[in-house]
């Protein structure tokens, strides 16, 4: 699968054309000046750029001639809630909504028409979210039934994942906000991904495996109307469950059989410096099952050799 990304950035002019695009766009108050991207596009915020509603498409003509003329492709109009009376004249002149939220819409057009084809990403279309696989000493499993359901039935504890958060946070936060469970990361076991779920998006659900470090629940009368720790067992024959759920605590047991762990490492992308989680599988083999090997066997003595 290829992935293209469209930055819209507001970055330093750092190319024979963004340059000029940037210096022309200064040199005329009646050019929207926006913020250049390393693709020559523009993006404008009617924030740093406000103009009356009696003004705009003036400018906004002027500035679509020049930014042609300049070879700019991709333009971009972030409209805050006050000035959304930008919106339908930007409508009137081939803008679409590329992707909204409380307070701004965004709106994009490709100006290109020499066949350069319009690779301007989708929006976000993938919701993430977790649930945990909680297993005491006891080997009872730790479930919850919502609030709000359409049958009623046993579930994960989980939720949708928060924007910046990671995964592994995101599960043990989820856990503690509807058990009041306190818990640590031991491992992913698996993930679901379809298609057409809320909002039309795309979905992709992780399921970790945590290990508790408290054991008293205390119910999230909000969301939850009742959670306990179930024997594991009766977990994956219970007709309460759905067949997914028993097929991922399934999967944990095969994993914790067999020394199985897919762990979490954090550190920072070496070009872009930011955070990141890389989830990596490890074996772990406990010495009583590793097969014994040649050199593994005991060796004779000089007696027992003599003697033999």
């Amino acid at each position: 699968m290829t992935f293209r990304f469209y930055f819209r950035i507001g970055v330093a002019p750092n190319t024979v054309q963004q340059r000029k695009i940037y210096e022309m766009s200064q040199e005329d108050s009646r050019i929207f000046k926006g913020s250049v991207d390393r693709y020559n596009g523009i993006t404008v915020s009617s924030q740093k750029e406000p103009c009356s509603s009696a003004d705009f498409p003036i400018v906004l003509s002027e500035s679509m001639n020049r930014w042609k003329t300049n070879n700019v492709r991709g333009v971009w109009f972030k409209v805050f809630l006050k000035h959304a009376d930008w919106v339908p004249i930007l409508a009137q002149n081939g803008f679409t909504f590329h992707h909204a939220k409380q307070e701004y819409v965004m709106m994009c057009k490709w100006l290109p028409t020499n066949g350069d084809v319009c690779n301007i990403p989708y929006y976000a279309h993938t919701m993430v979210g977790v649930g945990a696989v909680v297993i005491n000493n006891l080997e009872e499993i730790l479930v919850v039934r919502e609030k709000y359901y359409k049958n009623p039935h046993w579930k994960l504890p989980g939720g949708y994942v928060e924007p910046g958060e990671d995964i592994v946070n995101a599960a043990m936060r989820e856990v503690k906000e509807e058990t009041a469970i306190e818990t640590k990361f031991h491992s992913i076991i698996a993930f679901r991904h379809t298609h057409g779920i809320q909002f039309g998006c795309s979905d992709i659900y992780f399921i970790v495996s945590l290990a508790p470090l408290s054991q008293n629940i205390v119910k999230c009368d909000r969301e939850i109307v009742a959670c306990q720790w179930m024997k594991v067992q009766d977990f994956v024959c219970h007709p309460e469950v759905i067949e997914t759920n028993k097929n991922f605590v399934k999967t944990f047991l095969d994993y914790r059989s067999s020394g199985i762990q897919i762990t979490c490492e954090r550190n920072k992308h070496p070009v872009l410096g930011r955070n990141q989680c890389i989830f990596n599988a490890t074996l772990t083999v406990d010495e009583k099952d590793s097969p014994v090997t040649e050199n593994d066997k005991p060796q004779k003595t000089d007696r027992e050799v003599s003697s033999s």
